[in-house]
């Protein structure tokens, strides 16, 4: 399974294992990159589909540290909980890797192991590449058809503007 925009992002599920790996390429170097990935202002402000307000509980991006956060329908007082996400940073590497578990709130025991790397690839260009490990490919191809393709596309194109913005 395989998904891609033309804006270089590809999701990409392999068939014999319940891994997803995702990739897209940013114009900007590794430390801006990685910045926007772990400090909590930023992260609000491009994480998830463009019609969801990122709400941060907790973003404490150190090895150790952990997170949580929930996307909103709406901005405001009444904004109503679409979803919640939790986890923790198991090592984090300034500028170059994120090693981290997610869980959907909603689906406790579906926890998830990523890796995120930050490559250099010249001309102050950016390759981020995320390797999620799930627990069956069950798991991963309910991810795959939860619509998650739509959330990190529209967020990594919201991180392309971020970017852009300085």
């Amino acid at each position: 399974m395989t998904s891609s925009n033309d804006r270089r992002t590809t999701i990409e599920a392999d068939p014999a294992l319940p891994v997803i790996r995702i990739v897209r390429e940013f114009d900007a170097p590794p430390a801006r990159v990685f910045r926007a990935w772990t400090e909590p202002e930023l992260v609000a402000r491009w994480l998830g589909p463009r019609d969801r307000v990122m709400k941060i509980d907790t973003w404490d991006a150190r090895t150790g540290g952990s997170y949580r956060y929930s996307a909103l329908a709406g901005d405001g007082p009444a904004s109503e909980v679409i979803a919640s996400f939790y986890g923790s940073f198991h090592e984090v590497r300034r500028d170059s890797r994120l090693v981290q578990t997610f869980t959907f709130e909603g689906v406790p025991d579906g926890v998830s192991l990523e890796t995120v790397l930050f490559e250099p690839v010249g001309e102050g260009r950016t390759r981020v590449s995320s390797l999620s490990l799930v627990d069956s490919l069950a798991t991963r191809d309910a991810i795959m058809a939860s619509g998650m393709d739509r959330g990190v596309i529209e967020g990594y194109d919201q991180l392309d503007e971020l970017l852009a913005a300085g």
